[in-house]
């Protein structure tokens, strides 16, 4: 008897389980030093984030070096290791087919201070204030 396939549900958790061992192994990797690339080497290198096709077979590393000092070399020499972190993967991996791996430099710390900066601009504060004082200044519905 034929197994049933995946759910949609089923099959989107397994996407994310199958992305977060990615990024546990590329960590790994770039941890131990085993990538035989000096800018890799001399960065210290956090795989932010790991997303999967759907499909498994691509799969884009978000990374931020260590205070994002010289990101574009970092992942420029990333992607010219591509094949060996593919390989390396695939092995630890125990997939039928290994991911394409792709990186990016992480931009959501970026995106965070921008709004964080966004929340502190005064028009914004003032704003907020008002919105505290008509909270504190309205009937109170209870018995």
């Amino acid at each position: 008897m034929a197994k049933a396939p995946f759910t949609a549900e089923q099959q989107s958790v397994r996407v994310l389980k199958v992305g977060e061992r990615v990024r546990h192994i590329l960590s790994e990797l770039l941890a131990r030093g085993e990538v035989h690339d000096d800018v890799v080497r001399a960065a210290h290198i956090s795989v932010t984030e790991v997303r999967m096709t759907p499909d498994l077979r691509n799969a884009t590393a978000y990374v931020k070096p260590l205070m994002g000092a010289g990101e574009d070399a970092v992942v420029h020499a990333l992607r010219q290791n591509t094949a060996f972190l593919q390989r390396e993967v695939a092995q630890r991996l125990g997939l039928k087919f290994a991911p394409r791996l792709k990186f990016r430099k992480d931009e959501s710390f970026a995106e965070a201070d921008r709004i964080e900066a966004l929340l502190r601009d005064p028009k914004v504060l003032r704003d907020l204030d008002d919105e505290e004082e008509d909270d504190t200044n309205s009937p109170d519905d209870t018995v």
